[in-house]
């Protein structure tokens, strides 16, 4: 997966065939087109480190696809398989994420060549810290400018390391915690940013599974989660978060597929204890009670209600298309299924529930740290009390009017106010319902067979509108 650069220009090619053909939908002018599939900039830098003693030089890329709004945003993935073209796809993802789920930001994506895995934390360190300096030295960097955050092989680590970098070299600037995302909570983080990707894939499946007319004749009854059998690729932040939410709403996690291999139970395995063994053994395998896979992509071809792939591009492809026997491919990851491989599961009837809106809640997430950061103050923090004031009074009023009281446990569930993790959580919630109903619609009004489809056109026109509208200037 992802080994050499004929994976990036595949996967490339897959997200521009995706745009052409829902581009082919749009009433828009081929120039705006045009200028909406181009990046806007690309910047590749090496740089040198010393480590030990001996100095080693790094590449680093940043792409910027889209300044229709700004800030641009996107992720910084620490990999050795960083190349341009997957960049430019992943950057060109972010731009239709963005619009999709209404986030007022162009899109971005970054990268280093660098093994996190196998690197020491001070090289890490040094490494982050450069790349930092050479984005802030062009400019590239910013709360109005472009904002990172973290993809595959970063977290909020790397992104206390940028925010300190930039507070150091742009000495007092208000908004300067604003320049990146996913950072930790005591460095201007924000709460249920871990979660938010994996909790978005949730509500993002909920509201598909919610869904009778988009669902009919393919055996998925109930309408809910309730006993859903679920397989996961990967158990990162996003694959675990997203099993632990389904599965916390009724699902049964059947499978779970990791690099080192796969485990298998079909009564359902508990998500968290899963997650614990392998940090405590370095390994998913020999789970208790739970078949072991010693390939794990033969486990994307089991039986299932629905596969999360949540690891990397391209694994869902020409070769195992026609074995998956999913009803609903639900990507948690950026670009699973390539286009080849799309046109068979829809052939096979198979529901695509498209990464540019089903994982867009780590970038919601990001906008509402973002939005914190600029504003310097919690959310809830002005509220939370005045909340909890006006419910007293109304819980008051209702026990002396009715002449019952409720007792002390009923009173704080009736009377908490809102904190910042359940503004998150709420934010969170209403925009991925909202993008979910408003890709349905364009489906059914334009006639639209998928939700891919549907979804780009969706982001393709919003961004149009923003051109034609601000004009094109000088």
């Amino acid at each position: 997966m992802g080994n050499n650069t004929n994976e990036g220009k595949k996967f490339l090619d897959s997200v521009y065939q995706f745009f052409d053909h829902a581009a082919s939908y749009s009433r828009l002018d081929q120039g705006i087109l045009a200028q909406i599939k181009a990046p806007n900039s690309v910047y590749k830098v090496s740089f040198p480190v010393e480590i030990e003693g001996k100095v080693e030089v790094f590449e680093g890329i940043r792409v910027q696809h889209s300044h229709h709004k700004l800030p641009s945003k996107g992720g910084i993935r620490f990999s050795m398989q960083v190349d341009e073209d997957e960049v430019k796809a992943l950057a060109m993802l972010m731009t239709f994420k963005c619009a999709v789920v209404d986030v007022p930001f162009g899109g971005a994506k970054g990268g280093v060549k660098i093994n996190p895995r196998t690197s020491s934390v001070k090289t890490l360190e040094k490494v982050t810290r450069r790349y930092a300096a050479e984005l802030i030295k062009k400019n590239l960097i910013g709360p109005g400018m472009d904002v990172p955050a973290p993809d595959y092989g970063t977290g909020s680590r790397e992104m206390a390391w940028i925010a300190d970098t930039y507070q150091a070299l742009k000495y007092g600037e208000t908004n300067a915690l604003g320049c990146v995302t996913g950072k930790p909570v005591g460095q201007g983080g924000i709460r249920g940013r871990a979660e938010a990707t994996g909790l978005g894939i949730y509500f993002g499946l909920r509201e598909t599974l919610a869904d009778a007319e988009l669902l009919q004749g393919k055996g998925l009854e109930g309408n809910t989660m309730e006993g859903k059998r679920i397989i996961v690729q990967g158990l990162g932040n996003v694959g675990y978060h997203a099993a632990f939410f389904c599965q916390q709403d009724g699902a049964i996690i059947t499978g779970i597929a990791e690099r080192e291999g796969g485990i298998y139970n079909e009564n359902g395995i508990d998500v968290k204890e899963a997650f614990k063994h392998r940090s405590e053994n370095g390994s998913i395998l020999n789970f208790k009670d739970c078949k072991n896979f010693d390939n794990s992509n033969e486990m994307l071809e089991l039986e299932c209600d629905i596969l999360i792939p949540a690891a990397l591009e391209n694994v869902i492809h020409i070769d195992n298309a026609a074995n998956i026997k999913a009803k609903i491919v639900a990507e948690g990851a950026n670009g699973p299924v390539t286009r080849e491989a799309e046109e068979v599961l829809l052939k096979n009837g198979i529901v695509i529930i498209p990464d540019l809106y089903l994982n867009a809640g780590g970038v919601t997430v990001s906008y509402f740290e973002w939005l914190k950061n600029l504003s310097n103050v919690r959310f809830g923090r002005m509220g939370k009390r005045a909340e909890e004031a006006s419910y007293r009074r109304l819980v008051n009023a209702i026990e002396t009017s009715s002449g019952k009281s409720i007792t002390a446990q009923e009173r704080a569930l009736l009377t908490q106010g809102s904190d910042e993790i359940s503004l998150v959580r709420s934010g969170l919630e209403d925009t991925m319902i909202n993008a979910y109903h408003e890709i349905r619609d364009v489906m059914v009004q334009k006639n639209i067979p998928d939700l891919r489809t549907a979804a780009f056109l969706t982001a393709i026109e919003k961004i149009g509108v923003s051109y034609e509208s601000l004009g094109i200037f000088p």
